[in-house]
């Protein structure tokens, strides 16, 4: 079996999210003893064009409440205390077009969740 085929192997479920010219990727992956974790990546088309600048965490189940009540207390503290006045709902909108007019995140699409071109798979790190 391949590298990447080993590497996707454990992974049982995944959410994308675009979100103007940056992609998140939330991913469960299983491992060999049947526990589960999540990765969250952060990807966004490099400026030269060529390839991905990606940030990834891994997400281990002890720590899933405290991060969600880190996450949930650090953006509603934003919301509530720093930008009570703005329109966070405005962003609720179909991504942005890249430089060459279409989002990067459809044209990964075409490329495949899983696509082996060197330098362009946006999630793999």
């Amino acid at each position: 079996m391949d590298q990447n085929s080993a590497e996707n192997r454990d992974e049982v479920f995944s959410k994308k999210i675009k979100a103007g010219k940056r992609t998140y990727f939330f991913d469960v992956k299983a491992t060999r003893a049947n526990d589960y974790y999540i990765t969250i990546t952060e990807s966004k088309r490099r400026q030269d064009g060529f390839g991905y600048e990606k940030h990834k965490i891994f997400l281990y189940k002890e720590d899933f409440n405290k991060f969600m009540d880190g996450m949930s207390d650090t953006v509603n503290h934003i919301k509530t205390n720093l930008l009570p006045d703005h329109d966070f709902e405005k962003y609720d909108h179909e991504p942005e077009p890249d430089h060459d007019g279409q989002d990067f995140a459809s044209e990964f699409d075409e490329i495949g969740k899983f696509g082996s071109l060197e330098n362009q798979d946006e999630r793999a790190g």
